[in-house]
């Protein structure tokens, strides 16, 4: 018989049976498709020997006036700049509503005698610190007898460990020399803007209270005793916590005590009894249970929930994690806090890269200055720019501006043209607001060609510049189509693409849902509750849109989903869609080939430490490593290591006989045909009598092919047959072609 040729379709078909979705494949990591051929994806090196310190969830690239390339990192923590290969904290300091920097004076240090070496710090006035908030210490004098010089403290950055009162709370002394107790002398400290958690989670804190609702019953009261980072509860005790007084108290609920939910069963005297810590995932990552908290730390009763008129669980209550929204107004970055503060950085200057992002930057002020009726919202969802108006648009924001409990997540507010500190309506200036209708909440927004693309929850809105009196237009074009996360949609070429609760949706002047090929396998396994960590991402390189997402189980992105919209056609009702799981390409930002000659993205590790910006005492805020893609064919690491990026492809069962008859076959050999073949690759083919006996599949061992490599022996007998394509060493890359089979009769089915 001639050699039969199997031909396979483009894309991953998860939703079809095995029969009807014959010559689609079936499963696939780090490979794309281009021209119809699957490939492996191209590898990509780090940008720095650095690492980032905790989780980065957003990238803005800009060019300033001289032709300087700027990206601008967002994360949990801080606020970093990428410039000429290098990373500069520009992070800004926590500041009151009129740009004036927090500065905590006079307070003095005291060691401890402990075998764990730590600083308590006092202030003269209540600091509203939190463990985990960042500070930098200057003017520093010290007590004798510490063994420490002031260069130990002076200009670092130290991790708040604990809070023993609202005027102490405690730093890392890794220096001090030998276990003395020494208290004394003065210092300046300065605390880092709180950005907010690394993952998003369920609970009491970002999102509530003036953000989204009330409390039913919200009493308050202190611990009385220490928690410990595990399931001990009060000052050792597994089963209980004590509180100053449990007056008002449920017989049975949830507390939250910082960002952690702790459940209880009863109340003996004030002690809440039967604990579980670190409820509905709210634990520290890092630690195994639950947070460490401070004797004196503020217990509130979570146990009832009300927002927007309609009474919920304390678990169902969502803690945001830190995000950021930055763009650019020329040459000045805007940056804004989710739910926070805006603040601009401008590269124009002299000194801008030893000068921080702030409320008070020179031409470009985001403080509120009642003088002048000027002055940013401090409470924020989402801001944007609108590239040919230039307004500031605050979406999901304060109704009265300097008042965080006003803000009202469907209000719109922009700012004067060319002007993005002028909030106030007046007849002559073009600032304004509006508020959307469909929805609880503003869940992102977009630039686009001809318009703004605002997303609720459930709907899609345009606003589009109309003209005075009204400055903008706002049309609803879409319902049932909401924004799972705030960096889960992305534009290229006038159309807009996005990630809903339960689907994918497009936009070119009209609202589209997207046949998905592997909706299934994403939503059955997706955590949608955190939706707000989920982000996309452009590569135009190969006409790609990424989406990087959480399973359930899972704390962080740990899957990948891409449409490619350049490659669908008739062939392809479902979309060309492909998926993976590889940990080594899961990123959590992402900007397309634009400023940059490659994509660059970031990819977390919450087991790892990064190494810049340097915070002494640093625990638990994990590690980003910055990359550019579409370099090589590995993974190259901060250090120069490569770690190999493995792939495969896997295919759908194929009938070995056209006619379907009942004719076994006998496979002697088949002839792999690699349009491009780097290195060696593994082909597995497995044999099966029917459709349906996947159990009693027969395996040949994977085959080693090469460039060199025109056939492979085989002998096999069977109707159906599979087969998987993989790469598994370094500097492999491959594309395949077509799967050529000699097949000879061998007998009818008994």
């Amino acid at each position: 018989m001639p050699l039969t040729q199997i031909k396979f379709a483009p894309g991953i078909d998860k939703q079809d049976t095995s029969v009807g979705a014959e010559g689609r494949w079936v499963d696939s990591d780090n490979v794309r498709f281009r021209y119809g051929l699957p490939e492996k994806v191209g590898g990509w090196q780090s940008l720095l020997s650095d690492s980032i310190v905790g989780v980065a969830r957003k990238q803005h690239a800009f060019v300033d006036t001289e032709g300087n390339r700027y990206v601008a990192i967002g994360t949990d923590k801080f606020l970093l700049l990428y410039f000429e290969g290098q990373l500069f904290d520009i992070t800004p300091f926590r500041c009151s509503n009129a740009g004036v920097v927090d500065t905590l004076t006079s307070s003095t240090l005291a060691t401890n005698s402990t075998s764990v070496k730590t600083c308590t710090i006092t202030t003269t006035s209540d600091h509203d610190l939190a463990v985990g908030d960042i500070v930098e210490l200057s003017s520093v004098t010290l007590p004798s007898g510490t063994g420490l010089n002031a260069s130990d403290f002076e200009d670092k950055l130290f991790q708040v460990l604990t809070v023993p009162t609202p005027t102490t709370f405690t730093i890392d002394s890794l220096n001090q020399a030998s276990a003395v107790v020494s208290t004394g002398g003065s210092m300046t400290v300065k605390v880092y803007e709180t950005v907010g958690p690394a993952a998003q989670t369920y609970g009491y804190g970002f999102g509530i209270g003036n953000y989204g609702g009330t409390i039913t019953g919200a009493l308050q009261n202190d611990l009385d005793g220490a928690l410990a980072a595990d399931t001990a509860g009060n000052n050792g005790s597994a089963t209980q916590i004590r509180l100053t007084s449990t007056t008002g108290f449920p017989t049975a609920g949830t507390i939250a005590v910082g960002n952690e939910l702790i459940t209880y069963t009863n109340i003996v005297g004030n002690e809440l009894t039967g604990i579980t810590r670190g409820a509905a995932g709210t634990a520290t990552f890092g630690t195994s249970n639950g947070q460490a908290h401070s004797d004196g730390a503020v217990v509130t009763n979570a146990t009832n929930f009300s927002g927007f008129g309609s009474a919920v669980e304390a678990s169902s209550v969502t803690l945001e994690p830190g995000l950021w929204s930055l763009s650019n107004f020329g040459e000045v970055l805007v940056a804004t806090v989710a739910n926070g503060k805006t603040f601009t950085w401008n590269s124009g200057i002299t000194a801008r890269l030893t000068t921080r992002a702030s409320m008070l930057t020179s031409g470009f002020e985001t403080r509120i200055d009642a003088a002048t009726d000027s002055g940013n919202p401090t409470a924020t969802r989402v801001t944007l720019i609108s590239p040919t108006t230039r307004h500031l648009i605050h979406l999901g924001t304060e109704e009265t501006i300097g008042t965080p409990s006003s803000q009202d997540d469907m209000f719109i507010r922009f700012s004067e043209d060319e002007n993005i500190n002028k909030y106030t309506p007046q007849a002559t200036n073009t600032a304004g607001t509006q508020r959307l209708q469909d929805g609880t909440k503003i869940m992102g927004g977009l630039v686009a060609k001809e318009n703004i693309l605002i997303w609720t929850d459930n709907a899609l809105y345009t606003m589009k510049f109309v003209g005075a009196p009204f400055t903008f237009g706002f049309e609803q074009v879409g319902t049932n189509c909401g924004l799972i996360g705030k960096n889960a949609a992305i534009e290229i070429d006038g159309v807009a693409y996005w990630m809903g609760n339960n689907g994918f949706f497009s936009f070119d002047g009209t609202v589209n849902t997207l046949p998905c090929s592997v909706e299934d396998f994403v939503y059955d396994d997706a955590d949608t509750t955190k939706g707000q960590q989920i982000n996309a991402g452009i590569n135009n390189l190969f006409t790609e849109v990424i989406w990087w997402y959480p399973t359930s189980g899972s704390d962080f992105n740990n899957r990948y989903v891409v449409y490619n919209y350049g490659q669908d056609n008739a062939r392809l009702p479902m979309g060309n869609w492909y998926t993976g799981t590889n940990t080594n390409s899961i990123r959590t930002s992402w900007i397309d080939s634009l400023v940059y000659p490659k994509p660059y993205a970031t990819a977390y590790n919450s087991a790892n430490t990064g190494t810049f910006p340097q915070v002494i005492g640093e625990t638990g805020l994990g590690q980003t490593v910055f990359f550019e893609h579409e370099i090589g064919t590995d993974q190259v690491n901060p250090d120069g290591s490569v770690t190999t990026l493995t792939s495969f492809i896997q295919s759908f069962s194929f009938s070995l006989q056209k006619d379907q008859s009942e004719v076994f076959l006998a496979m002697r050999r088949f002839l792999p045909n690699f349009k491009v073949l780097t290195g060696n690759n593994q082909v597995t083919l497995s044999i099966k009598d029917f459709p349906a006996q996947d159990d009693q599949e027969t395996t040949l061992s994977p085959f080693t092919i090469n460039s060199s490599t025109t056939k492979v022996d085989t002998r096999a007998r069977g109707r159906y047959a599979n087969i998987k394509i993989e790469n598994t060493g370094v500097s492999e890359s491959w594309r395949f072609g077509t799967f050529q089979v000699d097949l000879q009769p061998d007998g009818r089915r008994g």
